[in-house]
C-alpha cells in the first residue's frame, strides 16, 4: 500500500540489535545464519540491521510483508540502488540485468527470458544428464572427491553448453579455465576487498590484484566477442545455445542486443548460474547422505521409470521435486533478497516506512517459521508433499520482477544431477567432520566441501 508524506524517521524503523554497525557486520559476514536466527528469536519477524557501511537494513521474514514488496516490486521499489557504483558494477558491466531498473529492465529481461522458459528449458534436459554421467564415469570404488568440486565441475561445463552450445574441445578448456580464474577472484569477501576499494585499483601489473582482475576480465570478453563475431558472420551455426536466442532476439521495436550487452549479460549469467547452482546440489548430498532412507527412497522413485527414462520426466518426479524444494528451503544459496529502496513513502505490514528507507526478505528467515515449517532444522521433503506453499513463504530464487530469470533451468538441473548420481552410485560421507554453513561471497556454502567417498555402483 503506498501512503502519502508522514513525519516518520530512523528511530520510527523496527527493533533490531543494538551491537555496534562493526560488530554487527561481522556478524553477518561470518554467522549469518545463526545471526539471522539470533535476530528473529529476539526481535520477531521483521527488525533492522545496521552494518557498517550500509544504509540502515529492514529485514523481513513475514510471508505478508514479502507478499507485500513482490507484489509492488518494480513500480516503488528500485533493487539496484545499493549496487550502481560498487562491486556488483565492475563484475558484470553496466549492462546487466541486475543492476537495470525500470523500463529498461523490462525490456532486457523480455529479451532474455525465452531461452530459460518451457521448451527451451525442456531442450537442455538432455545435455545436464549425458553431462553428468561422463564425470562421474570416471569414479571408481573408494574414490572420494569433495562433493562441492564435482557439482562445480558439472555446472560450469552445464553453464557452458547452454550458453555457447559446447562443453568440450580447446576452445572450452580455455574459456572453462578462465571463468574458474575469473569466478575464483571473485568469491571471497577477502579478495573482493582487494579488488573493489577505491585506493587498490591500480594496476601494478599482472600479478597486483586489479591488473589480474582487469586482464582476466578482457580475455574473458575477448572469447566472448569471438564467439559473437562467429555466429554473426556463420548464421548457420546459430542453435539452440542461449547465445544464438540472445543474438537473434529482438525488442517490441526491431531492436537487438548490442555487442556489450551480450558480453556483460553472458558474463552474469556465468557468474549467478553457475556456483549458485553448485552449492545447492553439494547441500543436496549432503543431506542424502546424511538420511539414507530418504536417498532410498528416492532411488526407488527413480528407478521405478525404468532403464534410460525421459529426463523431462524424471524432473517431474514428485519426491525428487520434494527433495530438491527441500534442499533449497533448508539452506538456501542467499540468505536474503536483493534489497529493495523504496523510491517513496510506503506501507509494509502495517508499519509505514519513508522513501529511501531500504527493506530486505530474508529467504532462510522464512524458510524456518516454525509455524510454516515445523522441526524447520530438519531435512523432511514430505512437508512438501503434505503442503503447498505459496511464492511468498517458499522463496529460494526470490520473487516479485526479480525473481531469478533462470530459476526453472536451475531447478531442472539441480533435479537431473542428483537424480543421475543418486541412481547409479553409492556414496558416503568420507569422514565425520562437522559441517556447517558458511559465507563465500554472497553464497552459503558447506563449510568443507561435503568430502564424499563411492562405496559402490548400482
Amino acid at each position: 500500500m503506498i501512503i502519502g508524506k508522514t513525519s516518520f524517521n530512523e528511530n520510527q524503523l523496527p527493533d533490531g540489535p543494538k551491537d555496534p554497525p562493526l560488530f554487527q557486520l561481522i556478524n553477518w559476514i561470518t554467522r549469518p545464519l545463526e545471526y539471522l536466527d539470533d535476530c528473529t528469536d529476539k526481535y520477531g519477524d521483521i527488525f533492522t540491521m545496521r552494518l557498517l557501511g550500509f544504509p540502515p537494513l529492514v529485514l523481513i521474514a513475514n510471508p505478508q510483508g514479502i507478499k507485500d514488496i513482490f507484489t509492488l516490486d518494480g513500480q516503488y521499489f528500485d533493487a539496484t540502488h545499493t549496487n550502481k557504483n560498487g562491486g556488483g558494477r565492475l563484475i558484470m558491466g553496466d549492462n546487466s540485468l541486475i543492476l537495470m531498473e525500470g523500463p529498461r529492465h523490462e525490456r532486457e529481461r523480455k529479451l532474455l527470458m525465452p531461452p530459460f522458459h518451457g521448451e527451451k528449458v525442456k531442450s537442455y534436459a538432455k545435455s545436464i544428464r549425458e553431462i553428468t554421467e561422463k564425470v562421474a564415469s570416471l569414479w571408481k570404488i573408494d574414490q572420494s572427491f569433495l562433493a562441492r568440486d564435482i557439482a562445480q565441475e558439472i555446472t560450469l561445463k552445464v553453464i557452458m553448453q547452454v550458453l555457447f552450445g559446447f562443453s568440450e574441445g580447446e576452445k572450452c578448456e580455455r574459456l572453462r579455465s578462465l571463468i574458474a580464474h575469473w569466478l575464483h577472484m571473485t568469491s571471497s569477501p577477502l579478495r573482493l576487498s582487494f579488488i573493489f576499494l577505491k585506493p587498490l585499483q591500480v594496476d601494478l601489473g599482472p600479478w597486483s590484484p586489479w591488473g589480474n582482475f582487469i586482464r582476466t576480465k578482457q580475455k574473458i570478453y575477448d572469447l566472448f566477442q569471438a564467439e559473437i563475431d562467429d555466429k554473426r558472420n556463420h548464421p548457420e551455426k546459430l542453435g539452440n545455445d542461449i547465445l544464438s536466442l540472445m543474438l537473434s532476439a529482438t525488442d517490441s521495436e526491431g531492436q537487438s542486443m548490442s555487442d556489450e550487452q551480450l558480453k556483460d549479460e553472458i558474463i552474469t549469467l556465468l557468474s549467478a548460474g553457475h556456483e549458485t547452482t553448485a552449492n545447492g546440489l553439494a547441500w543436496g548430498f549432503y543431506w542424502l547422505v546424511k538420511n539414507p532412507s530418504i536417498k532410498e527412497k528416492l532411488s526407488q522413485e527413480i528407478n521405478s521409470l525404468g532403464k534410460n527414462p525421459d529426463p523431462i520426466e524424471i524432473s517431474r518426479l514428485p519426491y525428487l521435486t520434494a527433495v530438491c524444494q527441500e534442499i533449497l528451503r533448508l539452506y538456501p544459496i542467499v540468505e536474503v533478497t536483493l534489497p529493495r529502496f523504496a523510491k517513496q513513502d510506503i506501507e509494509i505490514m502495517g508499519r509505514c516506512f519513508k522513501a529511501g528507507t531500504t527493506l530486505m526478505p530474508s529467504i532462510y528467515s522464512v524458510h524456518h517459521r516454525e509455524d510454516l515449517y515445523p522441526n524447520s532444522k530438519q531435512f523432511k521433503p514430505e512437508r512438501f508433499l503434505e503442503r503447498q506453499y505459496t511464492s511468498y513463504e517458499f522463496i529460494p530464487f526470490g520473487g516479485g520482477v526479480r525473481m531469478c530469470l533462470g530459476h526453472a533451468l536451475a531447478m531442472l538441473e539441480i533435479k537431473l544431477v542428483i537424480a543421475t548420481i543418486i541412481s547409479k552410485y553409492n556414496l558416503e560421507l568420507a569422514d565425520n567432520k562437522p559441517i556447517k554453513p558458511i559465507r563465500r561471497s554472497a553464497t552459503i556454502v558447506p563449510s568443507n566441501g561435503v568430502p564424499l567417498v563411492v562405496t559402490g555402483f548400482r
